[in-house]
């Protein structure tokens, strides 16, 4: 699992996708969800190493290579 101290480093997700880890919110909200009923919970948003598009991900499925 990594934490706020992995930010800028380099990660890999649960489905081995590999990039860099660019900040946690621990209390997010999905934006998909209507606004009454918005679960909160902790996600990691990484980037490709070398651009590309974003990604999101659980924190506990994510280590630092």
């Amino acid at each position: 699992m990594i934490d706020r101290n992995d930010i800028g480093h380099r990660v890999q997700d649960a489905y081995g996708r590999v990039g860099i880890l660019r900040d946690i919110d621990p209390t997010w909200e999905d934006p998909s969800h209507p606004p009454h009923d918005r679960p909160r919970r902790p996600i990691a948003f990484i980037s490709p190493e070398h651009g590309g598009r974003e990604w999101h991900a659980d924190p506990t499925t994510v280590t630092r290579t």
